[in-house]
């Protein structure tokens, strides 16, 4: 499914990686991108722009991408999430969609579609 004019909210401390995110989710139709490497950041950002869509590595600067992720729902509700990480066994509970990395943009795709599934 093809989005037009979706923003996402990508919280990844490592900038290559984040920009890797970016560029595979432009590839599937968002056009706009704010980008967090803690917590407290991603939940400004989202309060300033509240995004369609969230990726989230588990570990980041200050925190993990699942407080990131809680503190944002805590605020503005429910969001269409995929984790991006390579601790997906630290996410086995959470009933969350999960990429490993490195990221397969196919299975990126995919889990954007599972997690905007979840949302209807």
């Amino acid at each position: 499914m093809k989005r037009s004019q979706g923003h996402a909210l990508i919280i990844e401390d490592e900038i290559l990686i984040a920009l890797e995110v970016e560029a595979l989710l432009a590839a599937q139709g968002y056009s706009s991108f704010d980008i967090a490497d803690s917590p407290q950041e991603a939940l400004t950002c989202a309060l300033a722009r509240a995004p369609d869509l969230i990726t989230a590595d588990f570990r980041i600067i200050g925190g993990t991408g699942l407080e990131a992720v809680e503190a944002i729902e805590a605020k503005l509700g429910a969001i269409p999430t995929v984790f991006v990480t390579g601790n997906a066994d630290q996410l086995a509970n959470a009933r969350r969609t999960i990429v490993d990395k490195p990221i397969s943009p196919r299975r990126l795709a995919e889990a954007c579609q599972q997690a905007l599934g979840r949302r209807a």
